[in-house]
């Protein structure tokens, strides 16, 4: 399965964080999906740390040396991407969850999220 984290995922994956789902843990370490992060998530990471968003602290550049080493791979965005966050209902207001669904869609993976509003989006979304 081609899986795309989203960003709350992403961070409790990489901290080994015990608020990571146990589902979902059992999905990343299953050597026979391949799993995504995109580009988005850590431009909304820089930018809510930066306004000092206390869920948000992390060391970006300790973040992006490890996701690769944690087997995961970076999903640039694409102008394709941003085209697609055009073509979304007005579900979620949040601009970087849009554009993890539209990356969804484009691309096609599923995207692993604990955000049930996004399902409403397509069957490509796992709640987790």
């Amino acid at each position: 399965m081609r899986l795309l984290l989203d960003t709350h995922l992403l961070l409790w994956a990489a901290a080994s964080s015990k608020r990571l789902p146990g589902e979902a843990r059992a999905l990343l370490e299953d050597a026979a999906n391949e799993v995504f992060f995109s580009a988005a998530s850590i431009w909304e990471i820089a930018i809510k740390s930066s306004l000092g968003r206390a869920d948000f602290r992390i060391d970006l550049a300790a973040l992006q040396s490890a996701l690769p080493r944690m087997g995961l791979t970076e999903l640039p965005v694409s102008a394709a991407h941003a085209v697609g966050v055009t073509k979304l209902p007005s579900i979620h207001r949040d601009p970087f969850d849009r554009l993890l669904i539209a990356q969804s869609i484009a691309e096609p993976l599923t995207l692993l999220t604990n955000d049930a509003v996004l399902a409403r989006y397509w069957d490509g979304v796992r709640i987790v």
